[in-house]
């Protein structure tokens, strides 16, 4: 009778710990038996594709004398009497080993006992063709190559948390070949560039990833400590000012591939470290970037995804994408009018500007000119309607500080942005190169900093001084190379084309180590669990709430407290929102304890409006009224927890709940301040995108602490957007209808 192995149990159940148990025991079986489970040397003198096209003519049935060595991972593996059959997968493909006891002897037959599903493995033998068509290698000897103690997931394509896929991306590679498809195509993609750009004249270049000062680019930087120079640095946050010194030094036409890190959110189409191209031609401007895109992008279209020359269009997320011809140029104000329904120019009144954007729910600043507003509608309202490739054109001086001013209108500047099914693909310049211009357009960022915009650039002298030794005319692009990467392989999300994009740390527990580390043998004495554990920042017990939690207060019990001692409507309307907002993260995360996460939220600052000038004490009192109502010690301890940055005796945050409390009591009245300020008064309409201008302006809503908010996400394991995402989502659902969260 057939015996066949099955993939293993699902990653993380019970099942699967015992099966690595049944496979240490298998590997140890190896070791007894004098094989070495992960030898020195292996053999490969074969890939299965290279058989498959070799031997296409063989015919069913027909042996050869043909040895080849071949190895793999083990995908399939099925006993029938005195024959097996394997299936391997390598880099190319799979072929399959038909094993026969006689053409393998005793000791090759008995190692079969103790192979499992995604063993590595050598086999040695003849070709065949079996009488059912299979081509296969008949091993005449086995070598086992690496033993596998993990099982291989059931459908690992299938589980809905995309992280798991994203965190264990070797998993991912091992089990899904399209995914192995798009990083194939990555880098072929990377490689097209380099030698389109060489063909061009250009010449590949590195720059220093340590900045002294921050430049090139409007973002929060990284920052590093260089101990020998005992002074911060900037990892870089764009390449664009160290290659612009090559130009002026003579380098006519330089360009570099490498990474950049921008210390912000993540969501589809960022990550903090990510991969640009960035190109400066001496005597060039815009048109000539324009036809060095429309050439590049063609030609990836034409090597990757197999288009025609002259008709370049493929699909993206279903739109279809036309690329070929000359591709369209159209000025953001024209694109931006199109949007409102009216001709718009930076001669538009600024007051006519602000009516508009107020209109289309876009926030503004009592600071900005004509050129930002007109900006703000165009990025707001216009860049999602663009499909085709299109170059937008004529943007205003004040948000183009590296960018040439046009002599026709100097408020506009001579600066284009690529831009694709609703994204950006490539921002480029005619490069600015008047040392007196620069020198005033830094002191401008500099200004722009000390109001508190963490985004803006520093002054960087030796900048101005090399432009005052003479920079000629130059155009510059910069292309971002993952964006690029998900357009020509159709994939969503700039994580699916990284192939480790950055992830909130995972909980490593006590067990997990010593599930790992039980029965290991070493030179010298190794380590105890708990060592381990205290080395690494990583590992952490699990902590999980109780069963149930008992608040001894009901939520109209709760209300009623609150409202006696508070008498602003603001503190009372705080305290419903945060006590709702936390209901429903408890119907995500802790369903059975949604009750007791909603009196948390309501009673957290119930001491806050008779006791605010004593912010140490804050909570402390609160626990007096909590426990005279009758509230239990947990209730107390939980709102008690949220106040430990200024009262290190309180409890620090420990349990989920208390950890989402931290994270959105300031967030909350963040948003709330936000909501007010929108010509709708609604949060229903209120997005991330918004959230986001709002949490970098420092100046807005002064009062709410962004670095607690910042503490609150790390507490959760959330990044940034996500807990914005997911505390707007809650605003929403508990207050639909009401027009604001106070003021």
């Amino acid at each position: 009778m057939a015996q066949e192995t099955t993939v293993g149990a699902p990653a993380g159940t019970a099942a699967t710990t015992d099966e690595r148990s049944m496979r240490r025991a298998r590997r140890q079986a190896l070791i007894d038996a004098g094989v070495n489970p992960y030898p020195i040397a292996s053999e490969v003198t074969a890939h299965a594709a290279e058989l498959e096209e070799k031997y296409a003519g063989l015919e069913d049935g027909a042996d050869t004398e043909d040895v080849a060595s071949v190895a793999g991972r083990i995908r399939a593996l099925r006993k029938q009497g005195k024959a097996a059959f394997i299936v391997l997968e390598d880099v190319s493909g799979s072929i399959q080993l038909f094993c026969r006891h006689d053409v393998l002897g005793d000791e090759g037959w008995a190692l079969l006992s103790n192979l499992d599903l995604g063993d590595i493995l050598g086999a040695t033998g003849t070709i065949l063709r079996t009488r059912r068509g299979q081509l296969s290698v008949s091993p005449a000897r086995l070598t086992m190559l690496s033993k596998s103690l993990r099982p291989l997931p059931e459908k690992f394509h299938g589980l809905t948390d995309r992280e798991v896929r994203y965190r264990q991306r070797y998993v991912d590679l091992i089990m899904n070949p399209e995914v192995r498809d798009v990083f194939r195509k990555r880098s072929q993609i990377v490689s097209l560039i380099r030698r389109f750009m060489e063909a061009d004249g250009y010449m590949e270049v590195e720059t220093p990833m340590m900045h002294a000062i921050l430049g090139g680019a409007n973002a929060k930087p990284f920052v590093t400590h260089f101990n020998a120079l005992d002074r911060d640095f900037y990892l870089r946050i764009a390449t664009e000012l160290p290659l612009k010194r090559l130009i002026v030094g003579g380098l006519e036409r330089v360009f570099e591939i490498g990474r950049n890190f921008r210390n912000e959110g993540m969501d589809l189409t960022h990550n903090p470290e990510f991969t640009s191209m960035e190109a400066y031609c001496a005597y060039a401007d815009l048109e000539g970037m324009k036809r060095l895109s429309e050439g590049l992008f063609k030609m990836i279209a034409r090597e990757v995804c197999g288009c025609e020359e002259g008709h370049e269009v493929i699909t993206y997320q279903g739109q279809t994408i036309d690329m070929s011809g000359t591709w369209a140029s159209r000025p953001l104000s024209e694109i931006a009018s199109e949007c409102v329904g009216e001709q718009l120019t930076m001669d538009t009144p600024i007051e006519h500007l602000r009516e508009l954007c107020e209109k289309n729910g876009i926030e503004v600043q009592p600071s900005w000119g004509p050129g930002k507003l007109l900006f703000e509608l165009y990025d707001e309202l216009g860049e999602k309607t663009i499909v085709n490739p299109t170059f937008v054109c004529d943007y205003p001086e004040e948000v183009s500080p590296l960018s040439k001013r046009k002599p026709e209108d100097p408020r506009l500047t001579d600066r284009f942005e690529l831009v694709i099914a609703g994204h950006e693909y490539a921002n480029a310049f005619s490069e600015l190169n008047d040392p007196v211009d620069q020198a005033g357009r830094f002191a401008e960022q500099v200004a722009a900093k000390g109001l508190g915009d963490d985004e803006a650039m520093g002054y960087d002298y030796d900048y101005v001084r090399a432009l005052e030794y003479g920079m000629p005319p130059a155009g510059g692009i910069g292309y971002g190379i993952d964006r690029m990467v998900m357009l020509f392989c159709d994939q969503p999300a700039i994580r699916d084309v990284l192939l480790f994009p950055a992830m909130k740390p995972e909980t490593i527990t006590k067990a997990d180590i010593e599930a790992q580390v039980a029965g290991v043998v070493t030179d010298n004495t190794a380590a105890s669990v708990d060592a381990i554990a205290a080395d690494s920042e990583k590992v952490a017990a699990a902590v999980e709430g109780p069963a149930a939690l008992v608040a001894g207060i009901s939520r109209d019990e709760a209300l009623v407290l609150l409202a006696a001692h508070n008498k602003e409507e603001f503190h009372l309307k705080h305290g419903a929102t945060v006590g709702g907002v936390m209901r429903q993260f408890a119907l995500q995360e802790d369903p059975d304890n949604a009750d007791f996460w909603e009196v948390v939220g309501i009673l957290h600052d119930l001491d806050w409006e008779e006791h605010a000038d004593d912010p140490v004490g804050h909570t402390t009192y609160a626990g007096e009224l909590i426990r005279a109502a009758g509230g239990s010690e947990a209730l107390v301890r939980a709102i008690q927890s949220h106040n430990s940055m200024n009262n290190p005796d309180l409890p620090a945050p420990e349990l989920p709940m208390e950890k989402v409390l931290f994270a959105v009591d300031e967030l909350t009245g963040l948003i709330g301040a936000a909501v007010i300020m929108r010509p709708s008064k609604s949060v229903m309409d209120f997005e991330v995108k918004s959230l986001k201008k709002k949490f970098k302006d420092k100046r807005f809503a002064a009062g709410c602490n962004r670095d607690v908010i910042r503490q609150g996400a790390e507490l959760c394991g959330m990044e940034l957007d996500e807990l914005f995402a997911r505390t707007i989502a809650a605003m929403q659902a508990i207050a639909p209808d009401r027009d604001t969260f106070g003021k």
